[in-house]
Protein backbone atom coordinates (compact mmCIF):
# COMPACT_ATOMS: atom_id res chain seq x y z
CA UNK A 1 0.00 0.00 0.00
CA UNK A 2 1.27 3.11 -0.96
CA UNK A 3 -0.37 6.42 0.46
CA UNK A 4 0.02 10.32 -1.04
CA UNK A 5 -0.26 13.14 1.30
CA UNK A 6 -1.90 16.09 0.86
CA UNK A 7 -0.37 19.25 2.98
CA UNK A 8 -3.03 22.31 2.09
CA UNK A 9 -4.25 25.40 4.14
CA UNK A 10 -7.54 27.47 3.47
CA UNK A 11 -8.97 26.41 0.79
CA UNK A 12 -12.09 24.07 0.41
CA UNK A 13 -12.78 22.39 -3.01
CA UNK A 14 -9.82 21.23 -4.16
CA UNK A 15 -8.71 19.03 -0.92
CA UNK A 16 -11.96 16.99 -1.42
CA UNK A 17 -12.15 16.40 -4.58
CA UNK A 18 -8.66 15.68 -5.73
CA UNK A 19 -8.22 13.17 -2.51
CA UNK A 20 -11.33 11.76 -4.01
CA UNK A 21 -10.20 11.63 -7.46
CA UNK A 22 -6.68 10.02 -6.29
CA UNK A 23 -8.36 7.14 -4.34
CA UNK A 24 -10.64 6.20 -7.41
CA UNK A 25 -7.77 6.10 -9.55
CA UNK A 26 -5.59 4.69 -7.15
CA UNK A 27 -7.34 1.24 -5.78
CA UNK A 28 -6.01 -0.78 -8.86
CA UNK A 29 -2.51 0.06 -7.65
CA UNK A 30 -3.03 0.08 -4.07
CA UNK A 31 -2.44 3.74 -3.52
CA UNK A 32 -4.54 5.80 -1.36
CA UNK A 33 -4.40 9.91 -0.18
CA UNK A 34 -5.28 11.33 2.62
CA UNK A 35 -4.35 14.90 4.52
CA UNK A 36 -0.90 14.69 6.07
CA UNK A 37 -1.04 14.42 9.79
CA UNK A 38 1.93 15.90 11.67
CA UNK A 39 2.75 16.37 15.78
CA UNK A 40 5.94 16.72 16.07
CA UNK A 41 8.86 14.94 13.58
CA UNK A 42 11.34 12.59 15.30
CA UNK A 43 15.31 12.96 13.28
CA UNK A 44 15.77 9.57 11.09
CA UNK A 45 11.83 8.97 11.36
CA UNK A 46 11.21 6.64 7.78
CA UNK A 47 8.93 8.38 5.65
CA UNK A 48 4.97 8.07 6.19
CA UNK A 49 3.79 9.30 2.56
CA UNK A 50 5.48 7.88 -1.19
CA UNK A 51 4.37 11.20 -2.55
CA UNK A 52 3.24 14.26 -0.75
CA UNK A 53 1.83 17.50 -2.52
CA UNK A 54 2.87 20.84 -0.50
CA UNK A 55 0.78 23.67 -0.82
CA UNK A 56 1.41 25.72 2.41
CA UNK A 57 4.57 25.31 3.62
CA UNK A 58 5.56 28.73 2.39
CA UNK A 59 3.47 30.08 5.56
CA UNK A 60 4.38 27.15 7.92
CA UNK A 61 7.99 26.80 8.70
CA UNK A 62 7.70 23.31 10.58
CA UNK A 63 5.82 21.77 7.44
CA UNK A 64 8.76 23.27 5.27
CA UNK A 65 11.11 21.41 7.62
CA UNK A 66 9.38 18.40 8.02
CA UNK A 67 9.08 18.01 3.85
CA UNK A 68 13.01 18.62 3.41
CA UNK A 69 13.19 15.75 6.27
CA UNK A 70 11.06 13.56 4.35
CA UNK A 71 12.86 14.20 0.83
CA UNK A 72 16.12 12.77 2.84
CA UNK A 73 13.58 9.79 4.46
CA UNK A 74 13.01 8.66 0.64
CA UNK A 75 9.46 10.72 -0.30
CA UNK A 76 8.66 12.42 -3.47
CA UNK A 77 7.64 15.91 -2.82
CA UNK A 78 5.71 18.07 -5.44
CA UNK A 79 7.38 21.07 -5.34
CA UNK A 80 10.88 20.77 -4.21
CA UNK A 81 10.96 22.09 -0.76
CA UNK A 82 15.02 22.85 -1.20
CA UNK A 83 14.65 24.58 -4.50
CA UNK A 84 11.48 26.52 -2.97
CA UNK A 85 13.12 27.95 -0.12
CA UNK A 86 15.84 29.40 -2.26
CA UNK A 87 14.11 30.66 -5.34
CA UNK A 88 12.67 34.33 -5.27
CA UNK A 89 11.15 36.34 -8.39
CA UNK A 90 14.41 38.73 -9.06
CA UNK A 91 16.62 36.10 -9.56
CA UNK A 92 14.18 33.97 -11.50
CA UNK A 93 13.62 36.75 -14.18
CA UNK A 94 17.78 36.89 -14.29
CA UNK A 95 17.66 33.32 -15.23
CA UNK A 96 15.06 33.27 -17.42
CA UNK A 97 16.39 36.24 -19.50
CA UNK A 98 19.55 34.60 -19.53
CA UNK A 99 17.89 31.79 -21.02
CA UNK A 100 16.55 33.19 -23.55
CA UNK A 101 12.64 33.77 -22.78
CA UNK A 102 11.12 37.76 -23.26
CA UNK A 103 11.12 39.15 -19.84
CA UNK A 104 10.01 42.88 -18.89
CA UNK A 105 13.12 45.33 -17.25
CA UNK A 106 13.39 44.38 -13.93
CA UNK A 107 15.10 45.97 -11.19
CA UNK A 108 15.51 44.87 -7.47
CA UNK A 109 15.36 48.01 -5.12
CA UNK A 110 16.56 48.05 -1.70
CA UNK A 111 13.84 47.97 1.09
CA UNK A 112 11.96 50.63 2.43
CA UNK A 113 12.21 49.58 5.66
CA UNK A 114 14.27 47.15 7.90
CA UNK A 115 13.77 44.94 11.39
CA UNK A 116 14.53 46.66 14.54
CA UNK A 117 17.91 45.15 14.69
CA UNK A 118 18.99 46.45 11.76
CA UNK A 119 20.17 50.69 12.74
CA UNK A 120 19.54 52.29 9.59
CA UNK A 121 21.81 55.60 11.22
CA UNK A 122 24.72 53.21 11.77
CA UNK A 123 27.07 51.38 9.70
CA UNK A 124 24.37 48.43 9.62
CA UNK A 125 23.59 49.79 5.63
CA UNK A 126 26.85 50.76 5.06
CA UNK A 127 26.75 49.22 1.52
CA UNK A 128 23.88 50.92 0.36
CA UNK A 129 24.33 53.81 -2.07
CA UNK A 130 21.97 57.22 -0.98
CA UNK A 131 20.06 59.01 -2.52
CA UNK A 132 18.32 56.64 -5.10
CA UNK A 133 18.07 58.07 -8.57
CA UNK A 134 14.40 57.11 -8.96
CA UNK A 135 13.77 59.37 -12.58
CA UNK A 136 16.76 56.37 -13.81
CA UNK A 137 15.57 53.77 -12.52
CA UNK A 138 12.12 55.07 -14.04
CA UNK A 139 14.03 55.71 -17.26
CA UNK A 140 15.52 52.47 -17.62
CA UNK A 141 12.16 50.12 -16.93
CA UNK A 142 9.72 53.02 -18.66
CA UNK A 143 6.44 54.38 -17.54
CA UNK A 144 4.05 53.21 -16.37
CA UNK A 145 5.80 50.34 -14.32
CA UNK A 146 5.13 48.15 -11.71
CA UNK A 147 6.11 47.84 -7.77
CA UNK A 148 5.60 44.47 -7.06
CA UNK A 149 7.68 42.23 -3.90
CA UNK A 150 10.73 40.23 -5.65
CA UNK A 151 9.09 37.13 -3.50
CA UNK A 152 5.22 37.01 -3.08
CA UNK A 153 1.92 36.36 -4.54
CA UNK A 154 -1.94 36.47 -4.20
CA UNK A 155 -1.50 40.22 -5.94
CA UNK A 156 -0.46 41.30 -2.43
CA UNK A 157 1.33 44.95 -2.57
CA UNK A 158 1.37 45.44 -6.67
CA UNK A 159 0.76 48.64 -7.58
CA UNK A 160 0.68 50.11 -11.19
CA UNK A 161 2.41 54.02 -10.92
CA UNK A 162 2.89 56.53 -13.91
CA UNK A 163 5.58 58.44 -12.21
CA UNK A 164 8.04 59.27 -9.68
CA UNK A 165 5.90 60.52 -7.46
CA UNK A 166 2.95 57.42 -7.49
CA UNK A 167 6.18 54.75 -7.33
CA UNK A 168 7.37 57.29 -3.99
CA UNK A 169 3.78 56.83 -2.58
CA UNK A 170 3.76 53.75 -3.43
CA UNK A 171 7.10 52.59 -2.06
CA UNK A 172 7.04 54.31 1.16
CA UNK A 173 4.14 51.85 2.08
CA UNK A 174 5.93 48.39 1.35
CA UNK A 175 8.14 48.03 4.66
CA UNK A 176 9.72 45.65 5.28
CA UNK A 177 9.24 44.02 1.93
CA UNK A 178 11.89 43.88 -0.66
CA UNK A 179 10.62 44.88 -4.12
CA UNK A 180 11.15 45.06 -7.87
CA UNK A 181 10.31 47.71 -10.11
CA UNK A 182 9.07 46.02 -13.59
CA UNK A 183 8.49 47.77 -16.69
CA UNK A 184 4.40 47.77 -17.54
CA UNK A 185 4.06 45.63 -20.88
CA UNK A 186 0.73 47.21 -22.39
CA UNK A 187 -0.62 43.58 -23.11
CA UNK A 188 -3.08 42.88 -25.71
CA UNK A 189 -4.03 39.15 -24.31
CA UNK A 190 -3.29 37.66 -21.08
CA UNK A 191 -1.97 33.93 -20.13
CA UNK A 192 -1.69 31.83 -17.08
CA UNK A 193 -0.42 28.35 -17.34
CA UNK A 194 -1.83 25.44 -15.45
CA UNK A 195 1.49 23.72 -15.17
CA UNK A 196 1.56 19.43 -14.26
CA UNK A 197 4.94 17.78 -14.33
CA UNK A 198 7.03 20.71 -15.80
CA UNK A 199 5.96 19.54 -19.25
CA UNK A 200 2.25 19.14 -19.29
CA UNK A 201 1.34 22.96 -20.02
CA UNK A 202 -2.36 23.93 -20.26
CA UNK A 203 -2.75 27.80 -21.05
CA UNK A 204 -6.09 29.67 -20.04
CA UNK A 205 -7.14 33.05 -21.43
CA UNK A 206 -7.16 35.43 -18.02
CA UNK A 207 -8.08 38.63 -17.15
CA UNK A 208 -5.73 39.98 -14.92
CA UNK A 209 -8.06 43.28 -14.18
CA UNK A 210 -10.63 41.61 -12.27
CA UNK A 211 -8.69 37.81 -11.48
CA UNK A 212 -10.89 35.64 -13.96
CA UNK A 213 -10.30 32.64 -15.62
CA UNK A 214 -11.86 32.51 -19.22
CA UNK A 215 -13.38 29.79 -21.17
CA UNK A 216 -12.13 30.80 -23.68
CA UNK A 217 -11.63 27.72 -26.91
CA UNK A 218 -8.15 29.01 -29.35
CA UNK A 219 -7.60 31.78 -27.91
CA UNK A 220 -4.56 31.63 -29.19
CA UNK A 221 -3.14 31.34 -32.58
CA UNK A 222 -1.22 27.67 -33.14
CA UNK A 223 1.97 29.58 -33.39
CA UNK A 224 1.70 32.05 -30.41
CA UNK A 225 0.20 28.95 -28.28
CA UNK A 226 3.18 26.81 -29.47
CA UNK A 227 5.51 29.03 -28.07
CA UNK A 228 3.70 29.81 -24.76
CA UNK A 229 3.59 26.10 -24.40
CA UNK A 230 7.35 26.19 -24.99
CA UNK A 231 8.02 29.03 -22.42
CA UNK A 232 6.16 27.46 -20.10
CA UNK A 233 8.39 24.15 -20.35
CA UNK A 234 11.68 26.01 -20.29
CA UNK A 235 10.82 27.56 -17.48
CA UNK A 236 9.66 24.79 -15.14
CA UNK A 237 12.56 22.59 -16.63
CA UNK A 238 15.06 25.05 -15.29
CA UNK A 239 13.56 26.00 -12.20
CA UNK A 240 11.90 22.09 -11.10
CA UNK A 241 8.59 22.98 -10.34
CA UNK A 242 5.68 20.28 -10.99
CA UNK A 243 2.52 22.32 -9.92
CA UNK A 244 2.88 26.34 -11.08
CA UNK A 245 1.22 28.57 -12.67
CA UNK A 246 2.71 30.84 -15.32
CA UNK A 247 1.50 34.18 -16.69
CA UNK A 248 2.23 35.81 -20.00
CA UNK A 249 0.94 39.37 -20.95
CA UNK A 250 1.38 39.49 -24.83
CA UNK A 251 2.04 42.23 -26.66
CA UNK A 252 2.25 42.29 -30.27
CA UNK A 253 2.67 38.35 -30.54
CA UNK A 254 5.36 38.03 -28.23
CA UNK A 255 4.04 36.44 -24.70
CA UNK A 256 6.52 37.94 -21.41
CA UNK A 257 6.64 35.56 -18.81
CA UNK A 258 5.73 38.29 -16.12
CA UNK A 259 4.72 35.66 -13.14
CA UNK A 260 6.38 32.23 -12.68
CA UNK A 261 6.95 31.38 -9.32
CA UNK A 262 3.31 30.20 -8.21
CA UNK A 263 4.68 26.50 -6.53
CA UNK A 264 1.04 26.35 -4.97
CA UNK A 265 -1.07 27.67 -7.52
CA UNK A 266 -4.91 28.60 -6.94
CA UNK A 267 -7.05 26.10 -8.14
CA UNK A 268 -10.16 26.32 -5.99
CA UNK A 269 -13.21 26.15 -8.28
CA UNK A 270 -14.96 29.52 -7.92
CA UNK A 271 -11.90 31.43 -8.89
CA UNK A 272 -10.57 28.67 -11.77
CA UNK A 273 -14.35 28.34 -13.23
CA UNK A 274 -15.92 24.56 -13.08
CA UNK A 275 -14.22 23.77 -16.40
CA UNK A 276 -10.44 24.05 -15.34
CA UNK A 277 -11.37 22.87 -11.75
CA UNK A 278 -12.51 19.85 -13.23
CA UNK A 279 -9.27 19.26 -15.54
CA UNK A 280 -6.74 20.63 -12.83
CA UNK A 281 -8.14 17.68 -10.18
CA UNK A 282 -7.82 15.55 -12.96
CA UNK A 283 -4.35 16.24 -13.70
CA UNK A 284 -2.87 16.88 -10.87
CA UNK A 285 -4.82 13.18 -9.35
CA UNK A 286 -2.58 11.21 -12.78
CA UNK A 287 0.42 13.19 -11.73
CA UNK A 288 0.75 12.16 -8.12
CA UNK A 289 -0.05 8.65 -8.87
CA UNK A 290 2.44 8.87 -11.65
CA UNK A 291 5.19 9.82 -9.31
CA UNK A 292 3.99 7.57 -6.74
CA UNK A 293 4.83 4.62 -8.99
CA UNK A 294 7.94 5.92 -11.33
CA UNK A 295 9.39 8.92 -9.32
CA UNK A 296 12.43 8.75 -7.40
CA UNK A 297 13.51 11.71 -4.74
CA UNK A 298 17.18 11.36 -6.98
CA UNK A 299 15.10 11.70 -9.90
CA UNK A 300 17.59 14.46 -12.32
CA UNK A 301 15.19 17.34 -12.61
CA UNK A 302 16.92 19.89 -14.40
CA UNK A 303 18.18 22.96 -13.38
CA UNK A 304 19.58 26.54 -14.46
CA UNK A 305 22.89 25.65 -13.49
CA UNK A 306 22.44 22.78 -16.11
CA UNK A 307 20.49 24.56 -18.72
CA UNK A 308 23.36 27.39 -18.71
CA UNK A 309 26.09 25.41 -18.53
CA UNK A 310 27.42 26.60 -15.12
CA UNK A 311 30.35 24.25 -13.73
CA UNK A 312 29.80 21.67 -16.87
CA UNK A 313 33.04 20.92 -18.26
CA UNK A 314 33.43 22.49 -21.61
CA UNK A 315 31.24 21.30 -24.80
CA UNK A 316 28.12 21.05 -22.20
CA UNK A 317 25.24 21.71 -24.58
CA UNK A 318 21.95 23.12 -22.69
CA UNK A 319 19.05 21.30 -21.76
CA UNK A 320 17.25 18.49 -22.83
CA UNK A 321 14.82 19.40 -25.32
CA UNK A 322 11.10 19.16 -23.97
CA UNK A 323 7.58 17.38 -25.00
CA UNK A 324 5.13 19.97 -26.62
CA UNK A 325 1.97 19.39 -24.93
CA UNK A 326 -1.66 21.11 -25.66
CA UNK A 327 -0.30 23.77 -27.24
CA UNK A 328 -3.70 25.51 -28.15
CA UNK A 329 -5.66 26.53 -24.62
CA UNK A 330 -8.97 24.30 -23.99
Amino acid sequence: MMKIGLMCGREFSFPPAFLQRVNELGQKDGITAEFVKLSGTKMGEPAQYRVIVDRISHEVEYYRGYLKHAVLQGTYVINNPFWWTADDKFFNYSVMKKLGLAIPKTILLPQKGYPSDVDINSESLRNLEYPIDWDALLDYVGRPAILKPFSGGGWKHVYKVNNREELLAAYDGTSPYCMTLQQFINFDKYVRCFTFGKNEILPVAYDPKDRKYLVIHDYLTPELGDRVVRDAQLINQALGYEMNTIEFAIDNGIPYAIDFLNPAPDFERDRITEFYFKEVVERMAKLVIDRALRGTPSNPWPRWEEMLGIGKPAGFVGAPGATQAGAKSA
